[in-house]
């Protein structure tokens, strides 16, 4: 038994198909196949299910797996931790963000971390906040700046900031007379939101009047850009978060906007890692370029 059939067996497990985890491996499937059987007789048990229908893991399987998944966790801290006693800022990193935070705030830092922390690399990756956090816990993602607190109790985070949340709306809209505005104001328009599965969807959900009228939409917005061209086009108001607001595309689209006053508009952004990651003084430094990089004020 090694490292590499840990691998093949994991890969299996997450990806249910052996042609698939053996691209992802980088092998050929006889070669994965192969090396799973001898581990299979090696351990004497079963580890698979396979049949036309497809592969099924076992009941021992799954727990073989995830002793696996802990013994990959081990050897990749001890790598870790070598590389951190030559240069603890050196080395890759694996970033996630969610899908409303990555393309507003990565152009804030990514020069910055390219001049302050020159010997590290960062592999950045864009999803939803479930599937960033089950990324984190498997150990295939490093750290996440992500909207939510750790729900895991194998997570950690920084507070990095607090970001607004600011109601966008048509520049001949009636709201736009108003000095101050609040979701109350907001009578029967609708509220355009991201579809479901976003975690900034539940964010905005929490603020808004429950009893407010909303024409339903045949549209599920997946990003931000679609909810502003929406709104452009006279389909609506949306929120968005202050970060999303820099930059001249509302004076193009024609669009107004006011940050809201109600309290609990705003969300807290946390750079989230697992507590047992070795490189603590990384995830610091890269907290820090983070924060640099933030407007004085929003």
């Amino acid at each position: 038994m090694n490292l590499r059939d840990l691998d093949y067996i994991c890969a299996v497990a997450d990806i249910g198909h052996f042609g698939q985890a053996a691209e992802a491996c980088y092998v050929s499937q006889p070669t994965l196949s192969g090396q799973i059987k001898k581990l299979e007789a090696e351990l004497g048990v079963t580890l698979f299910e396979r049949s036309h229908k497809g592969i099924r893991v076992t009941g021992i399987g799954k727990e073989i797996i995830a002793i696996a998944r802990d013994a990959r966790d081990a050897a990749q801290r001890i790598k870790d931790v070598a590389a951190m006693a030559q240069d603890p800022l050196a080395g890759t990193l694996s970033l996630g963000l969610i899908p409303t935070i990555a393309p507003y705030l990565i152009p804030r830092f990514v020069t910055k971390l390219q001049t302050t922390l020159p010997n590290m690399t960062i592999h950045y990756r864009e999803d939803i906040t479930d599937r960033l956090n089950e990324a984190l816990v498997m150990g295939d993602l490093d750290v996440a700046v992500l909207a939510t607190p750790p729900m895991e109790d194998s997570l950690d985070a920084i507070e990095l900031y607090v970001e607004p949340f600011w109601l966008l709306f048509p520049k001949d809209h009636e709201l736009a007379n108003l000095e101050k505005v609040s979701m109350a104001d907001v009578k029967d328009e609708d509220v355009l939101l991201l579809t479901e599965g976003h975690c900034f969807r539940d964010q905005a959900l929490s603020i808004c009047r429950p009893a407010q009228k909303r024409r339903q939409q045949s549209l599920r917005a997946t990003s931000l850009e679609t909810l502003i061209n929406l709104v452009a086009s006279g389909q609506g108001v949306t929120l968005v978060p202050a970060l999303a607001m820099r930059g001249g595309w509302i004076s193009e689209l024609d669009l107004s906007s006011h940050r809201l006053t109600d309290k609990g508009a705003s969300r807290q952004i946390y750079l989230t890692y697992r507590k047992r990651f070795p490189r603590q003084k990384a995830i610091q430094a890269l907290a820090e370029v983070i924060r640099e990089g933030l407007p004085e004020s929003f």
